[in-house]
């Protein structure tokens, strides 16, 4: 079975090319679908508005008759939407963009937005006219505007008649104001300032205050470019005063299943005669929850002044919760009429259970694989909305040679068991005030056991125990430490190297030669307790079109506290030459392995996007150890890497797996020789808007420049061309290019990219632009590694299929 082979890539780059240049020419041929009396709008220009303003003045611009940047939406429209020669105008179909066909009045509503737009911005005297210029059917729009001179505000008045209310809004207002003498009259700044008091009445009990109290009246002179706002906050119509309300008793109702509640009034009665408990009745009527968890995150708390922010908050923290499907809080005034509000919070819960099977199957040409889980979830394990997952997973990976079934040649087999815990709520010994303000908290106790075979060569067996603390400090800083990390590894190696006699001799003992310090790692028996720690930094925004940085940051450290007791005891070892402290009879492990990952996204327009990105990682072993764990090496390559390099076959170094001159031996050690304890990638891409209307989502594409490697910094290692050297970095870095489809259907990204090597260092010299070879002399190039290197082809191109955005 192939993944892939050379023709059909040709046919898939072919077909590529001819798609594009079938719906460039549908995009560039609309005109002869349309009515003879009817135009495309080819351009549309605004004319004599300052920078600041051009680009949102143009968003007033009616949509459908605005030409899109690429052609590409409105050809895949016609190839579509077209029969007889003419647009259909029924059954059309959901795919690309129509042409923006001219539409006098909705030229003249765009005239007038624009207008209204200048105005808004203090351009009070301005006037702006339309011209249409067609020519074979097509036509060119120009918006001529005479924003005559800005107005600025001279002063502003206040007329408050309730004077508590006056003083509380000029006693906060330069904390949030936009709206300040000398500045240039802006509309959006009055919104804002709109907004800004209502949440701050709202926040200080004015249950009943609506933004509709809030006006503004501006007094402008033509003469001298002022203009002087009156801010009016108005009382009810009653003709009383705002009134402030304080929280009164609670009630929480759970619904008895997901189908929500089905007679409020009878439930109504039947909760009179309920007690509350520190101000709050619990009414559980599916018998599912506990109390304490559950009123843990009601935030609005009895004797409190109403304040919108706790109920926002304790909307936000239930949800979090991801036990119910649905949170309402209403309010009941007491009949007393004293200024007293009784909430309501109403939950309908979720389906507690559920099982998940996913299939993964990565491929290429010289691999092919499959992964299987079954994950079964329980959303409410202990009735405190903890969350329970149990999953079993497995897997096999083949090298795919021509002739030769790929179920005989499987190279690597894994099984995984793992189980967690996770609590909402952060088991500490002493209380956190105001838990979960900021985000829910999580502790989460993990264990999982993980056996991996390379065939005929060595047996991998960890069992892993984990408790981490997951909480946050704001929206954009989240923060996850494990005090204990319980690491158990016991590996055996498969290969014989004292039976002279055995016909595979020869090769068992290259492999191990070559091999020899991964393999050892593999067949390590050893022990780690440990710790990590984990911050991020603007997490929130990276499905949004931004301008901003993010930050990862992690590190993971293991035996200090046993070095440091073993020390205390007064155990001296020396590991250089294989002497280790011990714990149940086993070496521990001592190292530190920081990573971190760093990014610039800047926004380019509503669907335009640049990312840079700098990944960069050391595992550094000492004190009882003189090598980090084979789980804690590093790779380069794979979808969200060097992306022109499948995973586990970059480097490290300058490494070329042809010093393994026997075939058989190349084939057996495939996937464990290419790992290092350093790690250096950057990645630049440009992501962009394709279709923006395709089966319901929308197609975005991407160019990128990918560089990297990983390198070698411990001793032992008998290839010294794989070890870091700063003089030799520009040879030992690998650089790819490509471009990408992200098919976006709001909750996935389907993800393709195909990514072509420029630079690859396990050459020499020159011949490190293997892009040269690309497009001169390729089939020899590929011919002549084959010879060396069998069973490993070299391809200049690399697919890659994922879900999510690549980073």
């Amino acid at each position: 079975m192939k993944a892939y082979n050379s023709n059909f890539k040709q046919q898939v780059q072919i077909l590529t090319i001819l798609l594009f240049i079938l719906v460039f020419v549908a995009g560039c041929s609309s005109t002869k679908y349309i009515e003879d009396y009817q135009s495309i709008v080819k351009k549309v220009k605004i004319d004599s508005i300052d920078k600041a303003y051009e680009e949102n003045a143009y968003n007033y611009i009616q949509k459908d008759i605005r030409p899109s940047i690429l052609g590409l939406n409105v050809g895949i429209y016609n190839i579509f939407n077209t029969k007889n020669g003419k647009y259909k105008t029924s059954n059309i179909k959901p795919l690309g963009d129509p042409p923006p066909i001219l539409d006098s009045a909705l030229v003249e509503i765009s005239r007038n937005q624009i207008e209204k737009y200048l105005k808004s911005k203090g351009f009070f005297m301005a006037k702006v006219k339309s011209e249409i210029e067609v020519k074979d059917k097509k036509a060119k729009l120009r918006f001529v505007a005479k924003p005559g001179p800005p107005f600025f505000i001279n002063g502003i008045t206040y007329q408050i008649p309730d004077t508590t209310i006056k003083n509380l809004y000029l006693s906060n207002k330069e904390s949030f104001t936009h709206l300040r003498v000398g500045k240039q009259y802006d509309a959006d700044s009055l919104t804002y300032e709109r907004e800004q008091i209502y949440q701050l009445m709202r926040q200080n009990g004015y249950y009943d205050f609506v933004r509709q109290y809030i006006t503004y009246s501006p007094d402008s002179n033509q003469n001298n470019s002022k203009v002087g706002v009156k801010l009016i906050i108005e009382n009810p119509l009653d003709g009383t005063k705002h009134k402030t309300y304080s929280i009164g008793e609670t009630n929480i109702l759970i619904a008895e299943n997901s189908e929500g509640f089905t007679d409020l009034d009878k439930l109504s009665d039947s909760l009179k005669n309920k007690k509350a408990f520190r101000g709050i009745k619990f009414t559980d009527l599916s018998k599912r929850f506990r109390r304490n968890p559950i009123v843990r995150y009601d935030f609005i708390r009895e004797g409190e002044t109403y304040d919108i922010r706790k109920e926002v908050l304790t909307y936000d923290r239930l949800y979090e919760l991801n036990v119910f499907k649905n949170v309402k809080i209403d309010y009941t005034k007491a009949k007393d009429s004293t200024a007293k509000i009784d909430p309501v919070i109403f939950l309908i819960p979720q389906k507690r259970r559920s099982d998940r099977m996913e299939i993964e199957v990565p491929f290429n040409s010289g691999t092919l694989g499959f992964n299987v889980s079954n994950t079964y979830t329980d959303n409410n394990f202990l009735r405190g909305a903890e969350r329970f997952q149990f999953q079993i997973k497995g897997g096999l990976q083949m090298l795919n040679e021509k002739g030769v079934p790929i179920f005989k040649n499987i190279y690597q087999r894994d099984f995984s068991v793992s189980a967690g815990l996770t609590v909402p709520r952060l088991m500490i010994p002493f209380a956190i005030p105001m838990m979960g303000k900021n985000g829910m908290p999580y502790t989460t106790f993990s264990t999982s056991y993980l056996y991996a075979l390379q065939k005929d060569i060595t047996i991998r067996r960890i069992f892993i125990n984990s408790v981490t603390y997951d909480w946050v400090e704001t929206k954009s800083k989240l923060h996850s430490f494990t005090p204990l990390n319980f690491e158990y590894r016991f590996g055996s190696v498969l290969i014989d190297t004292n039976d002279k006699t055995n016909k595979n001799y020869l090769v068992n003992e290259e492999i191990l030669r070559n091999s020899s310090y991964n393999i050892q790692l593999l067949a390590r028996k050893d022990f780690t307790l440990g710790m990590k720690y984990a911050y991020s930094l603007n997490a929130d925004k990276l499905l949004q079109n931004r301008t901003f940085v993010y930050f990862r940051g992690n590190i993971d450290i293991a035996g200090n506290l046993l070095g440091a007791i073993s020390s205390l005891a007064g155990d001296k070892h020396d590991p250089q030459n294989g002497d280790y402290g011990t714990i149940f009879g086993l070496p521990f492990n001592q190292y530190v392995r920081p990573e971190v990952d760093v990014r610039w996204y800047k926004s380019l327009g509503a669907e335009s996007q640049f990312v840079a990105r700098l990944n960069g990682g050391v595992g550094y072993a000492y004190g009882n150890s003189i090598s980090v764990p084979f789980e804690k090496l590093f790779y380069a390559g794979g979808s969200n890497g060097v992306r022109a390099w499948q995973a586990r076959t970059l480097g490290p170094g300058n490494y070329n797996r042809a010093v393994i001159k026997s075939e058989a031996a190349r084939k057996a050690s495939y996937g464990i020789d290419q790992l290092g304890q350093m790690r250096i990638e950057t990645n630049l891409e440009y992501r962009f808007m394709l279709v923006n209307k395709l089966f319901g989502g929308k197609l975005r594409g991407a160019t990128f420049l990918d560089a990297g490697n990983v390198w070698n910094i411990s001793p032992n290692n008998p290839k010294p061309e794989t070890y870091f050297d700063f003089k030799r970095l520009g040879q030992q870095i690998a650089i790819g290019t490509g471009f990408g489809f992200r098919y976006d259907v709001q909750f996935f990204v389907f993800r393709f990219d195909l990514g072509l090597k420029l630079k690859d260092p396990q050459f020499a010299g020159s011949e490190q632009w293997v892009i040269g070879k690309y497009f001169n002399g390729a089939k020899e190039f590929k011919a002549n590694y084959l010879a060396d290197h069998s069973p490993d082809r070299y391809r200049f191109m690399q697919y890659n299929f994922g879900i999510g955005m690549p980073f």
